[in-house]
């Protein structure tokens, strides 16, 4: 990559090969408590693409766009924009109705591009865009109704234990906001339709060894303290917010993929690692380097889990 300053105060241009990323209104503050600049954001992207293309890249992404910043107007965006140049690619998916026309981030390039056009959080589709209803990993979202991260703790561990003894590998991640979410990459070819007994029923287990601390019932009416374990992003034309994104709320706060012993930490929660601490922690091993080649049958665990 090569920068190139142009004579305007108000515009940065960055160079990817044959691909121009022109950032405008550079120094324009996005995070107003934490000084965090747009040209800081789509430094960010720059940085962790290596480590968030391998998880985001190459699926139907979801926008969450912040034009003038996080206390601005906000609004998602899930069809691409025709002002987006030609070579950010599209995939065009059907929905009730009609058709969506997806971006799908591939390179650093993608990511900085739309990261200028107010991107703050990136949210992947759980399948890759060739194959969209098909998933290749799940994901259980642990979604606290108090403060109180012991709960997200145990849930986490009792997930775990439950995706282990059906076959699958569980991964850990942050969610930049007040949770965690457990991930499994899975094999199988089955679609999001046929897994929801797997889904639904890992959630329910959870909620049967421990229903005093876990729901499935998405009211928040109807939770009362208890952390909602949230498997209804495991559907077709549904995201989850992508690892290494940014959140849009004070601390400019990062989704950031986790080793299973920081459960340990007491320092440890939902959002507790913000964009100035990247830089250190892509010195670290990242504990979902392996993600990948560890997928292992969605359609045997489901089988173990219901019997058919």
């Amino acid at each position: 990559m090569s920068i190139v300053s142009r004579p305007a105060a108000d515009r940065r241009v960055l160079h990817f090969g044959p691909y121009e990323v022109s950032v405008g209104k550079p120094d324009k503050v996005l995070f107003p408590d934490d000084g965090v600049t747009k040209l800081d954001v789509v430094e960010h992207y720059r940085r962790v693409a290596p480590v968030m293309l391998p998880h985001a890249g190459g699926r139907p992404l979801s926008l969450q766009r912040f034009p003038d910043g996080i206390g601005g107007k906000a609004f998602f965006q899930k069809n691409a924009s025709r002002h987006f140049p030609d070579w950010v690619e599209r995939v065009t998916l059907p929905k009730e109705g009609g058709t969506v026309d997806h971006v799908v981030a591939r390179r650093a390039a993608d990511l900085m591009y739309l990261a200028d056009q107010g991107t703050i959080t990136f949210h992947a589709a759980l399948g890759p865009a060739e194959h969209a209803d098909v998933p290749d990993r799940l994901v259980w979202d642990l979604d606290p109704s108090i403060d109180d991260f012991g709960m997200i703790r145990d849930g986490a561990r009792l997930l775990r234990e439950v995706v282990d003894d059906l076959g699958l590998a569980a991964y850990l991640m942050t969610t930049g906001s007040r949770g965690l979410h457990v991930v499994a990459p899975v094999t199988g070819g089955a679609t999001f339709d046929e897994l929801r007994p797997l889904v639904a029923g890992v959630a329910e287990v959870l909620v049967a060894r421990a229903p005093d601390e876990f729901t499935v019932d998405f009211r928040k009416a109807d939770r009362g303290d208890r952390v909602l374990v949230d498997f209804f992003r495991n559907a077709y034309g549904q995201t989850a917010v992508a690892p290494w994104s940014l959140r849009p709320k004070a601390g400019a706060p990062v989704a950031v993929p986790i080793p299973w012993d920081e459960l340990d930490e007491p320092a440890l929660a939902g959002n507790r690692y913000r964009i100035g601490d990247v830089p250190v922690l892509l010195e670290r091993d990242d504990p979902w380097s392996g993600l990948g080649r560890h997928a292992r049958s969605a359609v045997a665990a489901r089988q173990r889990l219901t019997g058919s």
